[in-house]
């Protein structure tokens, strides 16, 4: 089954952007540091929190109820590291208890367009995915009966 696209248009876009990518590990290419990108970005909480984080500064606690399903070891865990890769900025305020704010920096705002060409890529073919894997599904228990 072929992906679906409503707006041709957007396909022939696409298209005139792909390029030939570099495979990483190769002798000749050891490391063209997308693996370390991905092991940052690859993983649900970091994405969702970009995207909490892209209309502001939020709270931790905002951040919490925001991502439903985090863990609040989890969310220290992932608001560090990206802290560390100078994604976000964590600001602290004298308050009691203290007032701890996150936002994004230049560095994380620059993240969001390709967030939202993901998010975008992800609406238009949910559909023709699921199907897919019904698909396989199907097959994949016809042929284990078999």
């Amino acid at each position: 089954m072929t992906d679906q696209v409503s707006d041709p248009g957007a396909t022939e876009a696409v298209e005139d952007e792909l390029v030939a990518l570099e495979p990483c590990g190769l002798p000749e290419h050891p490391d063209c540091g997308i693996r370390d990108v991905l092991d940052r970005l690859g993983d649900t909480w970091s994405v969702l929190a970009v995207v909490e984080l892209s209309s502001g500064t939020r709270r931790s606690s905002e951040l919490k109820r925001a991502l439903h399903g985090v863990s609040q070891r989890m969310l220290t865990l992932t608001l560090r590291r990206l802290e560390r890769d100078g994604l976000v900025l964590r600001t602290v305020y004298p308050t009691v208890p203290a007032t701890v704010t996150y936002e994004l920096t230049d560095r994380g705002r620059s993240l969001t367009p390709l967030v939202q060409q993901l998010a975008d890529w992800s609406l238009r073919h949910r559909a023709a995915i699921a199907e897919s894997r019904r698909e396989y599904d199907r097959a994949t228990t016809a042929s284990d009966r078999a």
